[in-house]
């Protein structure tokens, strides 16, 4: 018998956090998240990490906890390292894994879309690690060139590449260039490792965008500005792989004296907005996806689905 998992997926800012732990509350669940960039260490502010969240261990696993729930895949990985959606499928599915072992809920919450649907889909990646040399050489290419340059050697990458979000066209030349091969043909589907409930949290857009205006503006406040000088005081440079979440680089170009704070929170919202317009476009092509309006009603599916 499959695993039953349930997935927590949605635009930013629409409350995923919040379902994710009143779900696994009621249901004795544990986290696994597929949030890219709340894998980072030391990047919590910006990437909207829970507040109240703590590193620790739970029964030997380094988790993040949150309210007595662990969070399996938040807050470990090094800022200048990479994890491709086949290193986050492996480590997912072995947290998955042992979460079931000790006979909880797995509940895999975040945005990034590829990441949940690599596990659900049970897909195939191609292992290319990250490839210095190329990517530093690319560094000088606009995002409209690198896209031309994508689209040249696949021309099917349009159908399944992010084509506005660099470091996923930049993975996706990667890994063309490195196997000779379409990146699409490279993620087939193999045998369900999972039996998946996937809930959907919808908000009408003028809510949405309001919420994330909100929510960046609590970020400002709580120290966004602090955290990033803090990481730059680190040695942690603008190009490291963590510095690409949206609004660090903004943060940085203001501390660095090149724009204003209002100039940079504005870009920043501009951005985040635009991100959860691309997520949506994302989430509403799969057909499987169950769209709620409010915790009870992911809560209902999530009883039906363990019954």
């Amino acid at each position: 018998m499959l695993p039953k998992v349930v997935c927590v997926v949605g635009p930013t800012s629409s409350g995923k956090t919040a379902y994710g732990l009143a779900l696994a509350k009621r249901f004795r669940g544990e986290i696994v998240n597929a949030d890219a960039r709340q894998g980072y260490k030391y990047f919590t502010i910006g990437t909207g990490k829970p507040r109240n969240g703590k590193s620790g261990v739970y029964r030997g696993s380094r988790v993040f906890m949150v309210e007595g729930v662990p969070h399996h895949l938040m807050d470990f990985l090094a800022p200048k390292k990479s994890m491709t959606v086949a290193d986050w499928r492996r480590r997912a599915l072995a947290a998955v894994r042992t979460i079931v072992a000790r006979r909880h809920l797995p509940i895999i919450v975040g945005g990034t879309g590829l990441y949940t649907q690599a596990l659900v889909d049970s897909y195939r990646i191609p292992a290319v690690p990250p490839q210095t040399g190329f990517r530093a050489a690319m560094e000088s290419k606009s995002l409209d060139e690198l896209v031309a340059q994508l689209v040249r050697l696949d021309s099917s990458a349009a159908k399944t590449v992010d084509l506005k979000n660099r470091r996923r066209v930049l993975r996706a030349l990667e890994v063309v260039v490195y196997t000779g091969k379409s990146f699409a043909d490279q993620r087939q589907k193999t045998k369900p490792v999972v039996d998946p409930l996937v809930i959907g949290i919808t908000r009408p857009r003028e809510e949405l965008y309001r919420l994330i205006n909100e929510a960046v503006d609590r970020r400002i406040e709580r120290g966004w500005v602090e955290e990033v000088r803090s990481l730059l005081k680190k040695g942690i440079p603008s190009d490291a792989p963590a510095m690409t979440s949206i609004g660090y680089r903004e943060i940085a170009q203001f501390i660095r004296g090149e724009i204003t704070l209002e100039a940079a929170v504005v870009r920043i919202k501009q951005a985040t907005r635009q991100y959860a317009k691309r997520q949506m476009t994302w989430f509403r092509r799969d057909q499987r996806i169950q769209w709620v309006h409010s915790e009870e009603e992911a809560e209902k599916l999530v009883r039906a689905f363990l019954k």
